[in-house]
């Protein structure tokens, strides 16, 4: 899978927090200032002061020169970071892995990610939409690389997307300063008239390391591909956590039940005194030699019974291998729901009891064949028939609306409906008999047509119409016809499902 990456810049990133903050703010100039050598230098300015000639770095009292009225704030030097971290937070809604770009941006490796969007471009409009909308100035770039998103994203045209493999022709038209590289570096570069990328990454390497050191190559390697960049992970903090050192390495299976029951216990005690119920848990094993083993349950229902999870976790602790050694335990409870107490009474036996029990049971099964073994379906508001059911997120989610019963409708529904070949003896009756992989099905009995429109909402096409038939068999089908009957074309008919 061919690697990429998107980079986010926030170009007034403080001065656009503080006029969320403060809507009054909006529209008027402001700068954010900080005490340094007895003199108060600008930090941050905001769109509308830039517009005046107000420069980060710049001596205050030269900012009033220019613009008397100008307002002041202070410059929280702590902010930029804490605060790129909860956008970064925000944005795995979009990627599994974010990672912050001290002062001002943000990279995401979203590899796989940009089909669920329509594609790249959409995906690109997605987020700085959502971003603008929520207050922020926002320019961003999609590459093959970091490197090249990140310059891009600054220096390049606004919402670019790099096509793959044309890493080196964006980079060509752009300043050093692109490349990521100190202002010492820039400085000199431009002195000796290398404006662009273009005037100097074709030079041999022993001159570029002799004249600007080893990391502009490393720069130019990172942005290019050739040489490895990693990226830090924005992880969210886990609320539900529990932590158990270790005086000596514990090496032992026995040691490691004893170390994940005392955990359970701790977690399963504070979440009974929250009223939560834990849906995922995943057990950390840190070992002597840096390495981290990690075993992972998930719930049909919340759970805070720690007999029943421990039995889950028995069940995978054989693949912790201890090596030389581990010092530290870690359980966390990164998914949890509310669970409150069920009053049950004692004539009421299939009550609250045994759905804990059908719970437990739909655990054990998923712990051993996989979470994707167990699977609940609950209808949805879709007239439209591949549409109106969804899957349940656990066994506690209620239906929205009720089953349709007013119609029959398949027991096995086709995801996508199969194109047959019919005989109709009179438009817009049911056929005669219809041709499916080979095999010719006679039709005894029919009833319809059931007419079912279109969603024009979410697509746009034709409507179907549905009819119930029964073969010479005995076997029952649900058969539609796709749009009007009219002479002038060829009508498709598909079968959609089999009835009991």
């Amino acid at each position: 899978m061919v690697k990429r990456y998107v980079a986010i810049w926030f170009p007034y990133l403080l001065t656009d927090r503080l006029a969320i903050r403060q809507p009054e703010l909006r529209g008027e100039p402001f700068v954010l200032t900080m005490a340094e050598k007895g003199r108060m230098l600008i930090r941050a300015v905001s769109q509308e002061a830039e517009a005046e000639g107000i420069k980060e770095n710049m001596v205050l009292a030269d900012a009033k020169a220019l613009f008397p009225n100008l307002l002041v704030f202070d410059f929280d030097a702590a902010m930029s970071e804490k605060l790129l971290r909860r956008l970064g937070e925000w944005c795995l809604r979009y990627t599994p892995l974010v990672s912050v770009d001290v002062p001002d941006g943000l990279l995401l490796d979203v590899s796989g990610c940009t089909h669920l969007w329509k594609g790249e471009g959409y995906y690109l409009k997605e987020i700085t939409t959502k971003m603008k909308a929520g207050g922020y100035h926002v320019r961003a770039a999609m590459a093959d690389t970091p490197g090249i998103a990140w310059a891009v994203s600054r220096y390049g045209k606004e919402g670019q997307t790099i096509v793959e493999g044309e890493l080196l022709t964006a980079l060509l038209p752009l300043p050093p300063a692109a490349l990521r590289l100190d202002d010492a570096v820039t400085q000199r570069m431009y002195k000796l008239g290398m404006r662009k990328i273009r005037d100097f990454i074709h030079l041999p390497a022993t001159t570029l390391r002799r004249r600007f050191g080893q990391q502009l190559l490393d720069r130019i390697g990172q942005a290019l591909g050739t040489s490895p960049e990693y990226l830090e992970p924005v992880c969210p903090v886990v609320v539900y956590q529990e932590r158990l050192p270790c005086m000596e390495p514990v090496r032992t299976r026995k040691a490691i039940e004893l170390a994940l029951d005392n955990l359970l216990e701790t977690l399963t005690a504070r979440l009974f005194k929250e009223g939560q119920g834990l849906r995922k848990a995943v057990f950390k094993s840190f070992r002597m030699d840096g390495k981290v083993q990690e075993i992972a349950i998930g719930t049909n229902r919340p759970s805070r019974d720690r007999q029943h999870l421990v039995r889950l976790f028995n069940e995978k602790i054989a693949h912790i291998a201890p090596g030389l050694g581990i010092e530290l335990f870690v359980l966390e409870a990164p998914v949890v729901e509310e669970l409150h107490m069920e009053q049950e009474r004692l004539w009421n036996k299939d009550n609250a009891f045994d759905r804990v029990e059908i719970g437990h049971l739909l655990d054990r099964i998923a712990g051993r064949m996989g979470e994707e073994s167990i699977r609940r379906y609950l209808p949805d508001e879709h007239h439209w028939p591949e549409r109106g059911v969804k899957r349940a997120a656990s066994l506690e989610e209620q239906p929205s609306i009720s089953w349709p019963t007013e119609r029959p409708r398949p027991t096995q529904l086709l995801t996508i409906p199969q194109p047959i070949e019919v005989t109709v003896p009179i438009p817009d009756y049911p056929p005669m008999l219809f041709r499916y992989k080979g095999e010719t099905h006679m039709i005894k009995k029919a009833d319809g047509p059931e007419r079912i429109e279109r969603e024009w909402w979410m697509d746009q096409g034709e409507h179907r119409d549905y009819y119930y038939v029964e073969d010479e068999k005995g076997r029952r089908y649900w058969l539609f016809r796709l749009g009007h009957y009219s002479d002038d074309r060829s009508h498709q008919w598909y079968l959609h499902g089999y009835f009991a």
